[in-house]
């Protein structure tokens, strides 16, 4: 009989899968410097904060600046629906398991107003703070002028899956290209998992990309549509057409984990696949200054005919300085994920978080539960 041809399936991995390979050369933690580069701005700590609704909002945005990272406002969410985004936050805080999604659902039915863009906009500028700010690909030729004339730094067109090549009823869809050349700001574009969409996006002109298809603690993409790939396989591909386009271009794309990511050994498995930073969301929604006090939702969740997201509660049990920076008592990696980040780049001899890309990564499914047994046994 002849076996006619089958579809191969090849390994991709995710953080629990890996491990990194400390170096020959090992370096004090505190001369390892993880800053992190986004177009013309440069920041201390290579961490940024996901738009989400739960997690930031101007006071957040402005706070997170000061710890030294990039926060990223949701033009699309509560704060340009409502001016007084409280009492929709209360709502959808307030509501019941069963129903959180249909009420998320109902408050995301008001329009959004553009002068409130321009009005969050002003406040975390008007605190010195870089502004950074997100849409959908739908909605950024209406919002994107508006945000970047209020004084908005960086610009964000994000989407569950995005490509430079898009097909819909739309005689002019969204050109990117033409974006990058209109907006006077760096224009970052999410999301995608594969060298071939995200060397295309990377011609198009954008300043970062993105990486990560349904990882997140509250997204459902994955279960709803099953679709994604794993995240350390991701970024490993959209490292290579990053260092691919630099060669061939000189100039240097930012590739930014986004999601996934529990504790300081994801966030340095992320950065040692080659990403130059990591976008962190319901993490943040656990600390005093988020304004979900505990819960976490996504963008998606609100989606009216199919929500792929969900609420979740985290719980508020720590503040934005001891996540960050310490000091802990917490074994666990879910605090002071910098520090996490320092030591690791000093165990693996880089000095930088460039070098930290050329450390090694092996497949290890069995790196958390060696010799753990008393550990383990603790957990259950």
């Amino acid at each position: 009989m002849i076996v006619p041809h089958l579809k191969e399936l090849r390994p991709a991995y995710g953080f629990d899968d890996v491990a990194i390979v400390p170096g020959d050369v090992t370096v004090n933690p505190e001369l390892s410097d993880a800053s992190f580069t986004l177009g013309r701005f440069r920041f201390a700590i290579p961490v940024l904060a996901a738009d989400l609704d739960a997690v930031v909002d101007p006071r957040f945005a402005v706070a997170f600046h000061q710890m030294g990272g990039l926060a990223l406002l949701n033009l699309e969410g509560l704060q340009t629906r409502y001016s007084d985004p409280g009492a929709a936050l209360a709502e959808i805080l307030s509501a019941g398991d069963e129903e959180a999604t249909a009420v998320i659902q109902k408050v995301y039915s008001q329009p959004i107003r553009e002068e409130l863009v321009g009005e969050r906009v002003g406040e975390i500028k008007a605190a010195g703070a870089v502004c950074a700010v997100s849409a959908t690909p739908a909605n950024t030729k209406r919002l994107a002028p508006v945000a970047v004339e209020a004084g908005a730094d960086i610009f964000t067109v994000k989407a569950t899956v995005t490509t430079a090549r898009h097909i819909s009823r739309s005689i002019r869809g969204l050109v990117l290209p033409e974006l990058c050349q209109q907006l006077p700001v760096p224009v970052v574009v999410g999301n995608t998992v594969t060298y071939g969409a995200c060397k295309e996006l990377m011609e198009t002109g954008i300043a970062g990309v993105l990486v990560g298809v349904g990882p997140g603690a509250i997204c459902t993409t994955r279960e709803v549509l099953g679709v994604g790939v794993p995240q350390v396989t991701a970024t490993i591909e959209c490292a290579a057409a990053r260092d691919e386009h630099h060669r061939e271009t000189g100039r240097y794309v930012a590739v930014i984990t986004d999601g996934g990511m529990r504790t300081g050994g994801d966030v340095c498995k992320a950065l040692a696949a080659g990403a130059d930073g990591v976008m962190l969301g319901s993490i943040f929604a656990g600390t005093e200054e988020s304004p979900g006090q505990g819960y976490s939702w996504g963008m998606s969740t609100g989606h009216a005919q199919l929500p792929r997201g969900t609420r979740i509660h985290v719980g508020v049990n720590t503040t934005l300085e001891r996540l960050l920076f310490g000091p802990t008592s917490r074994t666990d990696g879910t605090e002071n994920l910098v520090g996490a980040t320092r030591s690791a780049m000093g165990m693996c001899g880089a000095q930088t978080i460039n070098e930290f890309h050329n450390v090694e990564l092996i497949v290890a499914p069995s790196i958390k539960t060696e010799g753990k047994k008393h550990q383990l046994a603790q957990r259950r």
